[in-house]
């Protein structure tokens, strides 16, 4: 059998799955690579364009002189169409002095579309004896170089596998190669202007700024107004290829790690987004609230970092995607979110939490429709002496302030606190207080009750919002810097994850009470979780006087009082009111402590408390707090036809499950030794079932 009967054997046999096509983002036009790990598609129909007709395709003065510096094909590269892989390797064999062939193309059986291809170089094979023609020189030398690729669920064609070696001498700069076209086909010449603009949009998006012009480049950028900037990454010599070199890596070393590269029309780099597996297993567990960390963007540090964060079950933060983005633009925006989405195969989030900006408000509302979008507290709190530091009474305004905000417990209150402060000193007319007063319900605690937060609300005075990378990244810090504190950075959260599982299975947590609520958790709970939730069991002792209110059919209204510390350490009696329904098990109370930090306040325990009630109701224990959640859940993020098995979907939960093995298992050797002896002994489980079907 010859090399290209090798070829289609080994094609046809690999591409024999079935899949479930998943829609593309309809915000990629631009040129982009989407790399992600995906089943392959379903072989049908092997065609041979060896010896087609040929169509030139004229790539002369499409670019500039002195770009020598540029990517060359990689495993895991994707494109929006085939012609724009193709456009694409022909101007890379342009560049390196040899010319391209199709060799193999797939078809599928019903509608002819196209799915895959090989294109190699033109001495590859060899010509059969009976086509020799003794009046032509052979140019053919058996030349390994080629790439193969193939359409993806994703709609865009990756490359899957490629040879860069040539077994003979490459020729000067070619200026011409052929494209093969079906059968039928005459040979003309492209249109020159719609060639050249396609080729050089896309071929520029992979060509590094070094050498002959990245002087000129440099010199354009110094002289771009801000607000031109928005249109690509203001990015140092090198930076470009530094992010290319890490994310090519990461997706040859990293399984199922996914990422996105936005170029505008000039070819320059604009955003770029990424999600290793780590991130891309928390989301299906923890994206259900999310925190969209934009202050490295906003606040202009020299990297324009941007991060989606979670809270996992120890209540630790957690990396659920990152991006660098061109500037604060509504297209910025909405184009990372929508490849965050594709990153987690279309799941949406409960709650976003961002920083107050109108930019963001837009983004969302288009990306995000079915999500509630809130403001974080702490975000605006940490405004407040920029905004309003020079007004003459500041000290009371703020003052003020905090009490409307984290002391009130009805909207009316709020409503009198802030009218009262507004008044006092005559600050009315401040625009950025009306703003705050009119986005209320997107940030004040009294407007919030009942959007669940999961512990990311920080609707006490003094919480705050810790970015991902604090202690990795300041002002100055260089991307090619940050890069490589990335990988540093998770190992370190990742470790912390591992140690608290750990700790969570290994040890019982000290009762400090002898109430029933306590130790029924202690059970259940991993133990921050749990530590979290035993400080309001000891605060039931703060509480007193629960009395019945009023009865409204099987609701009860109950009052409870509690003694609050205030400032100058001195206590205060307020008073809670608490709702409770046997019937329905269904317990809520106006400081709203369950949706805002995700298990029951003092106030509710003591209602249960009083009424006899031995055991939270179920509806009240998360199982995002429970010790053994990610082994027992299994994200639900399937929007196809039920009865149908989608593989990608068996694959990720798998690849979530192998996860926390291999995270436990590099603690120490002695972890690693048991995790590697489970993979093995899973691994011979798994061929035992293969060998009973057959």
């Amino acid at each position: 059998m010859d090399t290209e009967t090798d070829m289609m054997a080994e094609v046809g046999d690999h591409n024999s799955n079935n899949t479930t096509c998943h829609p593309p983002l309809n915000s990629m036009e631009e040129t982009s690579f989407c790399c992600e790990q995906l089943p392959e598609d379903e072989c049908t129909e092997i065609q041979k364009e060896e010896d087609g007709p040929l169509v030139e395709l004229d790539c002369r003065n499409v670019f500039s002189e002195g770009r020598k510096e540029f990517v060359t094909p990689a495993v895991g590269m994707e494109f929006e169409s085939y012609d724009d892989a193709y456009n694409y390797y022909i101007c890379y064999a342009k560049e390196v002095g040899f010319r391209v062939r199709v060799k193999n193309s797939w078809f599928k059986r019903n509608s002819r579309e196209k799915y895959g291809a090989v294109l190699c170089c033109s001495s590859q094979g060899f010509k059969r004896i009976k086509d020799v023609n003794h009046m032509r020189k052979e140019t053919r030398t058996g030349c390994p170089a080629m790439i193969r690729m193939r359409l993806m669920d994703s709609q865009r064609w990756r490359i899957l596998e490629v040879t860069l070696e040539h077994n003979h001498v490459l020729g000067a700069k070619i200026h011409k190669s052929v494209k093969k076209m079906g059968n039928g086909t005459k040979k003309k010449s492209l249109p020159s202007s719609n060639s050249e603009a396609h080729t050089v949009k896309l071929y520029r998006a992979l060509v590094i700024d070094a050498g002959g012009n990245s002087n000129a480049i440099s010199n354009a950028r110094e002289d771009r107004t801000s607000s031109e900037f928005s249109n690509w990454l203001n990015l140092k010599k090198g930076d470009t290829q530094a992010i290319y070199n890490y994310l090519c890596r990461m997706q040859l070393t990293n399984p199922n790690f996914f990422y996105l590269m936005d170029f505008n029309d000039e070819g320059h780099l604009r955003n770029v987004f990424w999600a290793d597996a780590r991130s891309r297993a928390a989301g299906g567990y923890f994206g259900d609230v999310i925190y969209f960390d934009n202050t490295y963007l906003s606040s202009k540090y020299e990297i324009p970092l941007v991060a989606f964060v979670g809270i996992n079950h120890h209540g630790q933060s957690v990396l659920l995607g990152c991006g660098l983005l061109a500037g604060e633009s509504l297209e910025s925006y909405v184009w990372l979110f929508r490849a965050w989405i594709k990153s987690l195969s279309g799941f949406s989030p409960q709650t976003i939490i961002t920083d107050k900006c109108k930019v963001l408000q837009s983004a969302i509302a288009e990306v995000f429709p079915g999500s509630l979008h809130r403001f974080g507290l702490p975000l605006i709190m940490k405004k407040v002496p920029e905004k309003l530091g020079g007004l003459r009474n500041y000290d009371m305004i703020r003052k003020e302030m905090i009490k409307a905000i984290y002391e009130t417990l009805k909207m009316n209150e709020f409503e009198s606190a802030w009218a009262f402060m507004i008044q006092r000193f005559g600050v009315g007319d401040h625009e950025w207080l009306r703003s705050l007063y009119e986005d209320r319900s997107s940030w004040a605690p009294v407007y919030l009750k009942d959007t669940f937060f999961a512990g990311m609300s920080a609707t006490r005075p003094g919480e705050s919002f810790t970015p991902f990378f604090d202690r990795f990244v300041h002002k100055q810090t260089p991307l090619k810097e940050f890069l490589d504190k990335y990988e540093l950075a998770l190992h370190k959260k990742h470790k912390e994850e591992a140690l608290a599982d750990i700790e969570s299975r290994s040890s019982t947590p000290l009762l400090k009470t002898r109430c029933s609520f306590e130790l029924q958790l202690s059970r259940i709970y991993t133990r921050q979780m749990f530590m979290k939730f035993q400080f309001e069991v000891e605060e039931m002792y703060s509480c007193f006087g629960t009395t019945q209110l009023h009865v409204d059919g099987p609701a009860i209204i109950f009052l409870v009082k509690e003694r609050v510390l205030c400032e100058g350490n001195r206590r205060e009696i307020r008073d809670f009111e608490v709702l409770y329904s046997r019937p329905a098990g269904e317990i809520r109370c106006i400081c709203s402590c369950f949706n805002f930090y995700g298990y029951l306040c003092r106030h509710a325990l003591c209602v249960l408390n009083f009424n006899g009630v031995e055991e939270i109701p179920s509806r009240y224990i998360l199982s995002r707090w429970k010790k053994d959640y990610k082994r027992l859940h299994i994200p639900d993020h399937n929007t196809g036809v039920a009865d149908d098995i989608d593989h990608t979907q068996l694959s990720n939960q798998l690849f979530r499950s192998a996860l926390q093995v291999v995270e436990e298992g590099t603690i120490s050797l002695d972890h690693y030794n048991v995790a590697l002896h489970a993979i093995e002994e899973s691994l011979n489980k798994v061929h035992d079932v293969e060998f009973r079907q057959i």
